[in-house]
């Protein structure tokens, strides 16, 4: 039997509002367990202040850098015909299913003093590991995966008739790329920036693993939250709570013009 005016049937209702219960229900937990005489004063410390900032100016900096790097990446693995084009996808997509500590561990064997290219950007007196720098990469690292498969995902069903049209009417590659291909990219662009602003500010353990945790420098509001847990758990649910309102504001800014 299906719902009214629908093709559904009514029995996914019943896994469904399990499914969204199951999202939302620790949320709601953690919600009720804050501690509204003391939140205001618990996120506006210093430590939770600068945590807060340099997560957004970090999430911020990985978001440019994903899709500066994920829409031509995109494009190539959606229209190009190279040879190793699906292992060249597993690769882009490994992130997805790495450990962000393995992640985090690659990393610093790659920009780390004695890393792959780390050590010969030691020898030009560029440090990248345990900086600013390290935040913003391990957060592309994980992000950008995300940016990559919407827009790949979008150039498939977007198809390549208008490309191919105005292609024969005379426009260059250059042209239909930023004429007829972005454009039509818009929907899948703006959900894959969210989606990568959203992981890159909750990157937590290729963070820690490749740029530590110093206060001010690379300590993210989840390493802040982290570090709350124990010596003050009123603390640490403040600032969970805060992230989330901060998560939900992104998706929700970023999505006000979807249909419903």
């Amino acid at each position: 039997m299906s719902a009214p005016g629908s093709s559904m049937p009514r029995w996914v209702l019943v896994p469904a509002l399990l499914g969204a219960l199951f999202v939302t229900l620790p949320l709601i937990s953690m919600a009720l367990r804050v501690s509204w005489t003391e939140f205001l004063p618990l996120v506006t410390s210093a430590s939770s202040l600068a945590a807060l900032r340099l997560s957004l100016v970090t999430a911020t900096c990985a978001t440019a850098a994903c899709v500066v790097l994920g829409v031509p990446l995109a494009m190539l693995l959606a229209r190009a015909r190279l040879p190793g084009r699906a292992l060249l996808r597993s690769a882009v997509l490994i992130p997805l299913v790495l450990p962000p500590v393995v992640g985090g561990i690659a990393l610093l064997y790659t920009f780390g003093r004695q890393g792959l290219l780390g050590r010969h950007l030691e020898v030009l007196g560029v440090q990248i590991a345990f900086s600013t720098a390290a935040v913003v990469i391990a957060q592309t690292f994980v992000a950008l995966p995300f940016l990559v498969l919407s827009l790949e995902g979008g150039l498939r069903t977007a198809g390549t008739r208008y490309e191919q049209a105005a292609a024969g009417l005379g426009a260059g590659p250059t042209r239909v790329f930023t004429h007829i291909t972005l454009p039509l990219l818009l929907p899948s662009l703006a959900s894959g920036t969210v989606l990568s602003f959203a992981r890159a500010l909750g990157e937590f353990g290729a963070t820690i693993t490749f740029a530590g945790s110093l206060q001010g420098t690379t300590r993210t509001l989840p390493l802040e939250i982290y570090l709350q847990r124990e010596s003050g758990p009123d603390a640490a649910v403040a600032l969970s709570f805060l992230l989330m309102i901060v998560a939900v504001l992104v998706i929700v800014l970023a999505y006000r013009r979807s249909p419903a």
